[in-house]
């Protein structure tokens, strides 16, 4: 008999009560998220899945049988995360000591970081990291859309994806930028293509799209977006057929904007809640996927329709359902006991069967990956910069000039002044809030860099320079004062990947990202203590972003409006061309 066949022959018989159960969680308050019922019952569990719900458990209680008794407690489905990104900032591992012990039993992750960095080699390293861990962790495989020539001509090609596709963890093509679809990005458009004849999910990006262009993005075949910011964003998406995962993480907070669709029953069926990435300050302090569904209780969402917004809606989703996202036969046995239907703090989390935590411990400990001295070894510069190296030498006394104006945290928009030229060169005016930004390409080795300038980020003096930017391979650099720029990039090229402030010569805070120069071997909590320092010391010279580091990330996404940089130079995302610093 296959092992498949006899695994489920087995729960069968418990079911029967013909064999005893493994695990049987007793007198606990199911939530049924199929019926949105919650009901009096017991659970067995045999192997890693379950046998039985129900008050008849005869004689599948034995003298083997580990019980649970939830007696005045609540069952929850685990809690599944349908959007994020864990390739950057801290280790899978890392972040499994905080979602475990939330209730997260599943994770549906992008992974564009590792793969803008290191492509095919960067997706299977993840893919390994993600192996034999106490959750089930699934990816999509990113489309690398990008500015960067360079990333462009080192992304995932076809075929690579084809292998990816064949991959059970790999539920499909990972979000995909509405421009890029609209506008004919034809490799995009083949991997839609090669993604939908395997039936799996594209996933999708429509920030700033509407009416025409909007439709025409659905008519691709993406699947959902993540996008909305507001109920009426949401129910636009819905007519047409998207699954909205709202988002409630580091980069966006959306939550209580949409909360007014709370009671608007058939868009709620076509919803999830998601992080869209968690920074390390908020698992510490206010948790995983448990903070999102208590904070959807909070603003009024129904409680049981907050868990299926975090378990079947998301498994329906994706396909995955057969599986996981519910409380019944022959599901994984994923689940946490909570103290009521309102309070979302698990006493323990069982993933697979397993309690993998008990009252805020873990039980078992995620396991750690080691990576090969490829992934280590991700900053390919051929030399030491110098302050020369961020000149921006021009002609003539006076010269017109497009610069990147920060307008918020994250959008940009562009601008145009007049400069005047000293000593042959165009320098930096902190006065008027103008800096330099510089773009160094790193992971191929090319030696392509581009230097622009930027306002309202705030900077007096001193330079920021990371590794870790959005959807390409370079370095970005911004400073009052081009020897710091210079001492700053150095320092990061040092650390094999990083971020670091500086000033006056001096390094005022930092911190290594050695793994693909985005991914920190460090514990959580070292690494939020060290972006607090490295946030407070960028606010110390002015920087006007409590998430500095954020910021200047995504000054290379063409993921955000509309101005934005990348080693070949500065990008217009409204005409989808590159376009020139000097303009006259």
């Amino acid at each position: 008999m296959p092992k498949n066949q006899e695994n489920r022959y087995a729960l069968m018989r418990v079911a029967l009560g013909e064999a005893e159960a493994d695990l049987a969680i007793v007198n606990g308050s199911v939530v049924n998220v199929y019926n949105g019922e919650v009901e009096k019952a017991s659970v067995l569990v045999k192997g890693d899945r379950i046998a039985y719900v129900g008050n008849d458990t005869g004689k599948a209680i034995g003298p083997s049988t580990r019980v649970i008794d939830a007696n005045g407690k609540t069952l929850i489905p685990g809690l599944i995360d349908g959007h994020t990104h864990i390739d950057t900032i801290y280790s899978t591992s890392e972040l499994l000591r905080f979602a475990i012990k939330g209730g997260a039993t599943t994770i549906i992750t992008e992974i564009s970081n590792i793969g803008s960095i290191m492509a095919y080699e960067g997706i299977m390293q993840f893919l390994a990291s993600s192996k034999n861990q106490p959750v089930k962790i699934f990816i999509t495989v990113p489309p690398l859309i990008t500015l960067s020539p360079v990333t462009e001509e080192h992304a995932t090609t076809v075929p690579q994806l084809l292998r990816l596709l064949r991959r059970k963890e790999v539920l499909g093509l990972g979000e995909v930028y509405w421009s890029d679809v609209v506008n004919g990005n034809q490799r995009v458009l083949d991997l839609i293509a090669e993604t939908l004849k395997r039936g799996k999910k594209v996933e999708g990006h429509s920030a700033g799209a509407t009416g025409a262009k909007l439709q025409a993005y659905v008519s691709s075949g993406v699947s959902s977006c993540h996008e909305p910011i507001s109920a009426e964003e949401v129910r636009e998406r819905v007519r047409l057929g998207l699954f909205i995962l709202i988002r409630e993480g580091e980069v966006r907070r959306e939550l209580e904007a949409v909360a007014p669709i709370k009671d608007d029953d058939a868009a709620l069926n076509r919803l999830a809640i998601s992080t869209d990435g968690v920074g390390p300050e908020q698992l510490i302090s206010g948790g995983y996927m448990e903070f999102l569904v208590q904070k959807a209780i909070n603003l009024g969402f129904n409680p049981v329709r907050a868990i299926q917004m975090t378990t079947v809606n998301v498994a329906r989703h994706f396909a995955i359902d057969d599986d996981i996202g519910g409380i019944a036969p022959g599901k994984y046995a994923d689940i946490a006991i909570i103290p009521d239907l309102k309070t979302i703090r698990p006493e323990y989390v069982i993933s697979n069967g397993r309690v993998v935590s008990q009252n805020g411990r873990v039980l078992i400990p995620p396991r750690k990956h080691h990576y090969p001295r490829s992934m280590l070894n991700t900053i390919h510069l051929a030399r030491d910069f110098t302050a020369d190296d961020f000149a921006i030498p021009v002609e003539g006394n006076q010269v017109k000039v497009r610069l990147i104006d920060q307008v918020t945290n994250l959008v940009t928009r562009e601008a145009f002044i007049d400069m005047p030229v000293t000593e042959g060169q165009l320098k930096a005016d902190v006065d008027k809030g103008i800096l330099k930004v510089a773009a160094i390409e790193r992971a191929y080795g090319t030696g392509k860099s581009f230097t622009g300038l930027i306002r309202g980020l705030g900077l007096k003096k001193g330079a920021v320079a990371t590794t870790d930017v959005w959807d390409c391979g370079d370095i970005i650099v911004v400073g009052a004062d081009e020897s710091d720029m210079a001492l700053a990039v150095n320092r990061v090229k040092e650390l094999r990947g990083g971020l670091v402030v500086c000033a006056g010569g001096r390094i005022l805070a930092e911190i290594a990202l050695p793994v693909g120069g985005i991914v920190s071997t460090e514990p959580m909590e070292t690494i939020a203590d060290k972006f607090n320092r490295i946030h407070k010391a960028a606010a110390g010279l002015g920087g006007r972003f409590p998430n500095f580091s954020l910021t200047i990330a995504t000054l290379t996404t063409p993921a955000i409006p509309f101005l934005r940089i990348c080693s070949s130079g500065l990008f217009n995302l409204k005409t989808n061309r590159f376009v020139d610093l000097i303009v006259g």
